[in-house]
């Protein structure tokens, strides 16, 4: 089922979910963590439709990156949370019991690294001796780092900062750093000027790919898995309007200036970030290639190589023998039935 021919069925699917739900659970509470990346689903924050459809009272809190919750997560102050796929393999590394039930977006042209205007940054051989940023322990920050690995460069031929991205945003403006590896809204403070030299999906190419996903506490997952089915059918319903309706995600439309309420910046600015995102369909998401194939899932494979990497680099101790335990198809499959 492609996504456009999946806009009826979840519209009609909501309603169902939203029905039963909303009085067996009302009075049951869940504290959901969110970035300011922009996606079709995030509507839904702004208009409060995924706590109708689910019927619990959700707390939607705002994070800098998915570190910072994973901090929450392990603090016992987060449940559910968007994250990338770097912290997603450090946390999981860790020991944190946590299970990606959606994959919001994989590598594309929504992540980059922007050289700033006068670095004389022209090619990635020009990198070497300069200084660069990235948020600490993000997706941004492995593929960045992966980036030099595979250029035959050291941390040493090439200095990086592990700082938020408001930090980044600000060092770059003053000239202290020669270009960050961001997604929006730095990646479009940063393109004002500056070019993007590479993309995550040209370094997902050179074999790094990520993702970024909406995860749940195992014991969340494990006792409020109604939650988790209506979640994922809202976010059905959300992308596949935007697949279907490209009018009504336009610069001049409702959703778009939500989207700018939510998380900053202009309802064009965010027009023009949901076009960089590389979606999954939901059938494509519960296959064996992305989550419903056990130690051999996508996004499982994805989380052992980057614990590997991020291991040689120092930044975990361990890596499990495989992350099948941190994925599930489950929800998917639900909101599709």
């Amino acid at each position: 089922m492609n996504l456009k021919n999946l806009f009826a069925a979840a519209v009609v699917g909501l309603a169902s979910i939203s029905t039963a739900t909303a009085a067996a659970a009302a009075d049951k509470k869940v504290v959901v963590g969110y970035q300011t990346d922009a996606l079709p689903s995030s509507v839904a924050i702004a208009n409060g439709d995924f706590a109708k459809a689910a019927g619990y009272q959700i707390d939607f809190r705002r994070f800098n990156s998915g570190a910072e919750i994973f901090a929450a997560i392990a603090s016992g102050d987060v449940q559910i949370g968007y994250v990338g796929s770097s912290p997603f393999a450090a946390a999981a590394s860790r020991g944190l019991e946590v299970k990606a039930f959606y994959l919001s977006s994989i590598s594309g042209v929504d992540e980059a690294l922007v050289v700033r205007n006068g670095s004389a940054i022209n090619t990635l051989a020009d990198l070497k001796g300069k200084k660069l940023a990235a948020a600490p322990v993000s997706t941004d920050h492995y593929q960045l780092l992966a980036l030099i690995k595979s250029l035959g460069l050291t941390e040493k031929d090439v200095q990086v900062f592990a700082i938020p991205q408001p930090e980044i945003v600000a060092s770059y403006n003053r000239g202290d750093i020669d270009g960050g590896f961001v997604w929006d809204p730095a990646l479009t403070e940063l393109k004002k000027n500056g070019k993007v030299l590479v993309t995550s999906k040209d370094v997902a190419d050179k074999g790094a790919p990520t993702f970024s996903a909406w995860v749940a506490t195992s014991k969340f997952a494990a006792s409020d898995p109604q939650f988790l089915k209506a979640f994922a059918s809202v976010i059905n319903k959300y992308y596949a309007s935007f697949a279907a309706d490209k009018a009504a995600w336009g610069p001049d439309s409702d959703n778009t200036k939500a989207l700018a309420r939510l998380l900053g910046g202009t309802a064009e600015q965010q027009a023009a970030a949901l076009k960089n995102l590389t979606l999954l369909t939901p059938d494509v998401q519960a296959s064996a290639a992305w989550l419903g194939g056990g130690d051999q899932s996508g996004a499982a494979k994805i989380l052992k190589d980057t614990a590997t990497f991020l291991k040689g680099q120092g930044k975990v101790s361990e890596v499990l023998p495989n992350y099948s335990a941190f994925v599930t198809p489950d929800a998917l499959v639900s909101a599709s039935n």
